[in-house]
């Protein structure tokens, strides 16, 4: 059995899907505007995890993850959804480019990060440019309810005939009243009607036609538009950062149950904020860190992957590079141990000798379990130095048995082995060496060696053979 934590209930639950087998999954995707930081990566490797851990309890997982590509304003972080600048279109303008190719090219990025963190591509990544038909449909059917107002061509979602907001947030409106005070718009009946559809002000780079005016969408009602094309009227998981609960996420509950007068997600997931040293991360402080940061350290992307398993998804994560080191090594030492598996010679291999089940099982039990991929860690190296400690000793193991354990939870942690094309010439000095040391001609090995290291790489001995890194 899997057993969730679900924002909405507060609580783990045991996870049951709504068609047997079957999971529908949305994951809230990036704002095309900038680069993605490390937070935004530790949100879509959980995400990645996830469908990971779904698809290894049998689960046929469809997911789909937005790509925002308009109506994400400057200030939507404060619930209005109505004032600001688009995100987007504030970078065409400083860059004098138009808001698709600004949009276009941090997309591209986005999916090359992604792919360097081995991170499954979803089954679809709609963007909110090619949905507006969608978006106008559910906003005139939210105006038909009496859930919607429009006035001078804007149109707001009347948060006070939804007696439930703040459910998942907790943010009721009794709360708020008491809370921060809101600017009104001019339009809006209430503080915090949220904007569903605005209208273009002159010159305003993206703007569609619509009922109302021309004009552009909000940002909550594009998620529910979006989800519920690819996924239905109610689906099974909808993912994203902490900062998406409220109001992003609370805005696409009472706007979607408005529509279809349905439960509109059953498991809402999110993972917590990343911190760096110790602070909030920022571009002005200096710690604001991308994924080629990360690399120019002299790390892979494999080592950020395996921090993030290191520190539960609901946990803070405090990043520093000290972590980071720890991150590679422990890495290197799962790596280090399928190789030395690689190597292992036919009269150590043994049927009916230790093959690593009780751990697979004990790993499998951890990640179903909340994801708790600290303990699969923790279990994980444990394997790994008991085979090294077997190996040692020239103990029989069931070599088929632990390579095929070992796949498995790589592919639960999403953890792949990076490929290097080793130069000829470092091959042939390498495979001297090796014969130079069979032969006992140590000042030879040396040599070599000493050789191997000016070219920018190095040669570890395992048993019964060696292999050849860059350094």
């Amino acid at each position: 059995m899997i057993a969730l934590y679900n924002t909405l209930s507060k609580k783990k639950e045991i996870f049951e899907a709504l068609n047997p087998g079957k999971v529908g999954m949305y994951v809230c995707g990036p704002t095309v505007y900038g680069y993605i930081h490390i937070g935004n990566i530790r949100t879509f490797t959980f995400a990645d995890t996830l469908r990971r851990v779904l698809e290894d309890a049998s689960y046929e997982v469809r997911m789909i993850k937005n790509i925002t590509d308009v109506g994400h304003l400057t200030d939507d972080a404060i619930a209005q959804g109505d004032s600001g600048e688009d995100k987007i279109e504030k970078k065409a303008r400083a860059e004098e480019k138009t808001p698709t190719e600004i949009a276009l090219f941090y997309e591209a990025y986005f999916h090359q990060t992604e792919t360097s963190m081995n991170i499954e591509p979803a089954h679809y990544f709609p963007r909110a440019t090619a949905h507006i038909k969608q978006m106008v449909h559910l906003i005139e059917t939210l105006i038909e309810k009496g859930h919607a107002y429009e006035k001078n061509g804007n149109v707001f979602l009347d948060v006070t005939t939804f007696p439930q907001y703040g459910k998942l947030s907790g943010n009721s409106l009794a709360n708020l009243k008491v809370g921060a005070r809101l600017e009104k718009h001019p339009d809006k009946k209430n503080p915090w009607d949220f904007a569903l559809w605005l209208k273009a002000p002159e010159k305003h780079l993206m703007h569609w036609a619509s009922p109302w005016s021309e004009g552009y969408p909000g940002w909550h009602i594009e998620c529910s538009a979006m989800s519920m094309e690819y996924l239905g009227d109610t689906f099974d998981i909808h993912t994203g950062g902490e900062d998406n609960i409220f109001p992003h996420h609370e805005a696409e509950i009472v706007q979607s149950e408005g529509v279809t007068e349905k439960p509109f997600v059953h498991y809402w997931m999110h993972t917590r904020h990343i911190l760096v040293g110790g602070e909030k991360m920022s571009k002005s402080k200096g710690n604001f860190f991308t994924l080629e940061d990360i690399i120019d350290k002299g790390f892979v992307p494999m080592d950020f992957r395996m921090l993030l398993i290191s520190t539960h998804y609901r946990s803070q994560m405090n990043f520093t590079w000290e972590s980071l080191e720890q991150a590679k090594k422990n890495r290197e030492t799962l790596f280090v141990v399928t190789e030395k598996l690689s190597a292992v010679s036919p009269e150590q291999n043994s049927d009916a000798a230790f093959d690593g089940g009780d751990f697979l099982t004990r790993v499998r039990e951890a990640m179903q379990d909340d994801l708790n991929s600290p303990e699969a860690l923790a279990v994980t190296l444990e394997l790994a130095k008991k085979i090294n400690t077997l190996l040692d000793k020239n103990e029989l193991i069931h070599h088929t048995a632990l390579t095929l354990v070992f796949e498995k939870i790589f592919f639960l942690f999403g953890l792949k082995q990076e490929e290097h094309t080793i130069p000829e010439e470092i091959n042939a000095f390498a495979e001297a060496r090796e014969k130079a040391r069979n032969e006992k001609d140590f000042a030879e090995s040396d040599r070599l060696r000493d050789l191997i290291i000016e070219r920018g790489y190095k040669v570890e001995d395992i048993p019964g053979s060696y292999r050849v890194k860059k350094l």
